[in-house]
């Protein structure tokens, strides 16, 4: 195994997401995360859990300089539609062991608000994407492994 030194550890600046395959070059943040849903279970005395399902969710914060697709969602669901997206994820820091990258892909998403509009005087304006997903529809392509 390497030694591992501190300039080894992963800079978020690195990251990059592409939105249905456009690379989203304003992103200040994502996060996606899959949660276990349990039921309890007794055992004698014993509490334990049985995994009864998984639920995916996410954020995504970009700065504002474009719309993103903002007038397409909301046209689609005005006419009850509901848009799908695929999300692939990709951090590769010069500095990571080994120069390996991490990637996910993330497919059937589907985005829970729409924000139309904010603004704050005197201040850069974010906006954040809040989605779900299918866990069954997320994938790593690469990992970052141990040398």
């Amino acid at each position: 195994m390497a030694k591992i030194r501190g300039n080894n550890q992963i800079n978020g600046s690195w990251g990059q997401i592409w939105w249905d395959g456009e690379l989203v070059f304003e992103l200040e943040s994502f996060e996606a995360k899959v949660t276990p849903n349990r039921e309890s279970v007794i055992i004698d005395m014993d509490e334990d859990s049985k995994l009864v399902s998984l639920k995916g969710e996410g954020t995504m914060k970009v700065k504002k300089v474009f719309s993103r697709g903002k007038k397409k969602m909301l046209d689609a669901w005005k006419k009850g539609e509901d848009p799908r997206s695929t999300l692939v994820g990709k951090i590769k820091d010069p500095d990571t062991v080994g120069k390996q990258s991490e990637r996910v892909s993330i497919g059937n998403i589907w985005f829970t608000e729409l924000t139309l509009m904010q603004f704050e005087k005197a201040k850069k304006l974010e906006e954040e994407y809040k989605f779900g997903f299918t866990p069954s529809d997320a994938d790593f392509i690469d990992t970052i492994e141990v040398l």
